[in-house]
């Protein structure tokens, strides 16, 4: 019976038990699909890769990513984290990566301290930044327990948007994103009224901090009931930020995971490029366990 090593790692934190935790088995070779989708689900975890030979040798690995359900096209801490296991391990290139995955190539920076230690990671986001479907403010807010009140619109309504998987951003106010309980039943309701999200509903709620803002995502239908850290909500945040003004960049960061007792902090950024509106997410990245899996 052949066995998979993995390790995991908490991140966007500097401290163990923080953050959001991974799994990353770093050499998947030989496993089944649905081999990755039980392990996924046994981790138990927000999402698990799998690190695989890349289709171009110019690139560092090719990563899958899923979580407790189906896979990703795309993630943030995904990516942050296995980046940061494999140049732990050597597999950088003058501290970058190059991830093929399903939403395209995802391109990676880790950073170290003085003494050469994998600190962080930030990504580039494989997708510029996409818009679809503007959604009910009553039913978004029955998502989570809230009363449409609670519900900021002044920049924008709910809105789906995507730098490469889709989240529905949803603007509230402070004391309502501390009170936000997830209502699977609501969730359901949404899905089946709106065909178009082809059942995938997660959704970022995020109340503005001065120039930083509080953030909390829920995708229930997914698995996932309160997700520590999202960092591909994150970075799509900060694009439709951009988009929704006349600079050319922006640049903050967003306090999520607070209310799991895991805090998160994620650095966030957007710039326009040729056109479009590009954008990076970051943070801290620290080990916690090894071990290995026998199928």
């Amino acid at each position: 019976m052949p066995n998979y090593p993995y390790e995991t790692v908490d991140v966007f934190t500097d401290r163990r038990f923080g953050g959001n935790q991974l799994a990353v088995f770093t050499d998947a070779r030989g496993m089944s699909d649905a081999e990755m989708q039980a392990l996924a689900a046994e981790m138990n975890y927000s999402e698990t890769t799998f690190v695989l030979p890349p289709a171009d040798p110019a690139n560092t690995a090719r990563v899958r990513i899923f979580h407790r359900t189906a896979e990703m096209p795309f993630a943030g801490h995904p990516n942050v984290g296995t980046a940061c296991v494999l140049a732990a391990h050597g597999r950088d290139r003058d501290g970058v990566l190059l991830f093929e995955e399903l939403a395209g190539l995802v391109e990676v920076k880790v950073s170290r301290d003085g003494e050469g230690r994998v600190t962080g990671a930030t990504i580039a986001a494989p997708q510029p930044l996409s818009l679809g479907l503007q959604l009910p403010v009553e039913a978004i807010a029955a998502c989570a327990g809230l009363v449409p009140e609670d519900i900021v619109v002044s920049r924008h309504r709910p809105q789906q948007a995507s730098v490469g998987v889709k989240f529905v951003l949803v603007e509230v106010t402070p004391e309502a994103l501390r009170r936000a309980t997830p209502d699977i039943a609501a969730y359901r309701r949404l899905a089946e009224a709106n065909p178009a999200l082809e059942g995938r509903l997660s959704i970022f709620f995020y109340a503005l901090d001065g120039g930083n803002a509080r953030a909390r995502m829920f995708a229930p239908l997914a698995g996932t009931w309160e997700d520590p850290a999202t960092g591909s909500a994150s970075a799509t945040l900060a694009a439709l930020t951009l988009s929704l003004g006349s600079e050319d960049s922006v640049a903050f960061e967003i306090t999520q995971g607070v209310e799991m007792g895991r805090p998160s902090l994620l650095h966030v950024a957007a710039r326009r490029e040729d056109g479009e509106i590009r954008a990076t997410v970051g943070g801290g990245c620290v080990p916690v366990l090894r071990g290995e899996a026998t199928l």
